[in-house]
């Protein structure tokens, strides 16, 4: 799944964590999952989470296990609504970084 381009130009974490996420978003990830996917150290990682959880484009939920986390509702993209143009998560990585 894509992140809804609406969302793409947030910060290098912020957006690699809605891209983990958004690949996840029926089952969710723990935040140890997320480290595992996000190339960033958790000093990164939980100013980012908390970024998102403000903006309301994360929901947290307790499991008694521990805390999931899932992408908000309007941030997985509707691959009807995709432009076949549209880069992919890996293009605008690649991008980003100049590779």
């Amino acid at each position: 799944m894509a992140v809804s381009p609406e969302h793409r130009d947030r910060d290098e974490v912020e957006f690699e964590v809605l891209a983990a996420l958004a690949d996840r978003a029926e089952e969710g990830m723990s935040v140890l999952e997320l480290r595992a996917a996000v190339d960033a150290d958790i000093d990164r990682l939980e100013p980012a989470l908390g970024d998102l959880k403000d903006a309301g484009l994360i929901e947290v939920e307790s499991n008694g296990d521990g805390v999931v986390l899932y992408p908000a509702e309007g941030v997985v993209a509707d691959p009807e609504d995709l432009d076949e143009e549209e880069p992919s998560v890996l293009e605008i990585i690649r991008d980003r970084f100049g590779f």
